[in-house]
């Protein structure tokens, strides 16, 4: 298993709380224009955890991972600063940005090594889903828009779970390694004050 910084690990924490928070709020939101800069800003916030773990996180694919997760925060910052652009148009921009970041999950998820299994078959659960939300989105046009929006706030919901889990199980990964590196030197130690006290005697 590769190793990973300790501060990406807590920038994933980090940045999926905040993206759970404004997603919430967006979902909460009745006003569409306010629903969807909400949605933008998220995006924007999925792109930089991406891009993060990709630069800082080595596994095979990282490259493509950066550069999906760099083409998610160009996408999504187009829409914030076109806020009163038709909210079509928005929606298909976001739309488009949701499964770019989809597709960079399940990158990550297929190639990250220093995620345990069970995360990175969640990372591509996630990834997946969020591809098949914005697909929909194009081919079912009788989706009202305001639907269409909450639809995309709650895969950011899950998104951003999926961010925390993935830093979190990571972290407490860690945190058991150092643990356990505390635990043998102790032992160590112990071992060589006995051999000396032998040695004497």
């Amino acid at each position: 298993m590769n190793k990973s910084p300790k501060w990406v690990r807590a920038t994933q924490i980090v940045l999926g709380a905040v993206a759970i928070l404004l997603a919430i709020v967006a979902l909460t939101n009745s006003g569409l224009t306010i629903l969807l800069i909400l949605i933008a800003i998220v995006l924007v916030i999925a792109g930089f955890e991406k891009t993060i773990t990709g630069l800082f996180i080595a596994h095979n694919l990282r490259y493509f991972t950066i550069g999906l997760g760099v083409l998610t925060i160009i996408l999504a910052g187009f829409a914030l600063t076109y806020p009163i652009a038709a909210a079509r148009v928005l929606l298909l921009i976001l739309g488009f940005s949701l499964m770019v970041d989809g597709f960079s999950r399940i990158a990550d998820g297929l190639t990250n090594k220093s995620d345990k299994r069970l995360i990175r078959g969640f990372t591509i659960a996630v990834g997946i889903l969020a591809i098949i939300i914005s697909v929909g989105i194009n081919i079912i046009p009788f989706w009202g828009k305001l639907f269409i929006s909450k639809l995309i706030a709650v895969d950011l919901i899950i998104i951003g779970i999926q961010m925390i889990t993935s830093g979190t199980v990571n972290v407490e990964a860690g945190k058991k390694k150092i643990k356990e590196k505390v635990k043998e030197k102790i032992k160590e130690l112990f071992q060589g004050h006995n051999k000396q006290s032998e040695e004497k005697k």
